[in-house]
């Protein structure tokens, strides 16, 4: 079987208790663009769902009592770090660590309302 196209040898894979909300989060904040969506037969629990954010896709789905919940550390490439954190914390997002100039460029950390922690880092 081939990769399907826009999809990186590893992709992460997020069980979130808000997963429909994970879509606004990151187009808001990062610009994502949602490739799909699918729900479970209710037609309202989202089942599986994928967004791409430059080059990288992440899929993701909704918690469940058989699934539990898993999160994520993500660490992502901006252009301008200082705006994507502004943007995450308008978002919903608390701050883990402040916006500073470290030695692999200015970063800093936020945690969205899902549970995940991005490390949000300017190119």
């Amino acid at each position: 079987m081939k990769r399907p196209e826009g999809h990186q040898q590893v992709i992460p894979y997020l069980i979130l208790e808000n997963a429909a909300g994970f879509f606004d989060f990151t187009k808001q904040v990062f610009g994502a663009v949602e490739k799909h969506r699918s729900y479970q037969d209710d037609g309202k629990t989202l089942r599986h769902g994928e967004v791409r954010i430059g080059d990288s896709t992440i899929m993701f789905g909704q918690s469940s009592e058989a699934w539990g919940t898993a999160n994520a550390g993500l660490f992502i490439y901006v252009e301008d770090a200082d705006a994507s954190f502004k943007k995450a914390l308008a978002a919903g997002a608390t701050e883990v660590m402040a916006v500073a100039d470290q030695g692999y460029g200015r970063s800093g950390g936020v945690k969205d309302p899902f549970g995940n922690t991005w490390w949000v880092t300017a190119l």
